[in-house]
């Protein structure tokens, strides 16, 4: 019975032995499905690749456009804050500017006193007054310049 348990002793490490060498050296074959399989699953890949490079570069170009954006509306968030500024200033000057000029009229209008009020002398009704605003004539019948004779060649 030793004999016998030695044999398969030795049997079951050749086959385990014999088993380790297959396992390290791999195997060539492979079923033709399966290498269909594997390269579908590697164009996949590749693909996938490609899409996520392509996605990439939009991503850096978006987040480009975005800094030069962010830095326009910062400019224009600054000149806005300028011109706000000097329309304020304006807008303070043109008071003072008014105030001054009242102030400057109120100054050079002479004071009326109440006791020296001129009268009027009043209208007559009965008497016609015409008064010719502009210097030209009043006529009824209007003048039509004259035609232009043209020589015939």
């Amino acid at each position: 019975m030793l004999i016998r348990s030695r044999r398969t002793v030795m049997g079951f490490s050749a086959a385990g032995i014999i088993g380790a060498m297959l396992m390290l050296t791999g195997c060539d074959f492979w079923p033709p499905a399966l290498q269909a399989q594997i390269e579908q699953l590697h164009a996949e890949a590749q693909q996938a690749a490609a899409d996520k490079a392509l996605l990439q570069n939009q991503l850096n170009a978006a987040n480009r456009a975005k800094e030069e954006l962010q830095i326009r509306v910062e400019d224009l968030a600054r000149v806005n804050k300028e011109k706000s500024a000097m329309i304020a200033n304006l807008e303070h000057t043109i008071a003072a500017s008014r105030e001054h000029a009242v102030k400057k009229s109120a100054k050079n209008q002479p004071v009326k006193s109440p006791a020296k009020t001129v009268a009027k002398k009043p209208v007559k009704s009965g008497t016609k007054t015409t008064v010719k605003s502009s210097g030209k004539p009043t006529s009824a019948k209007k003048t039509k310049p004259a035609p232009i004779k043209r020589a015939t060649p």
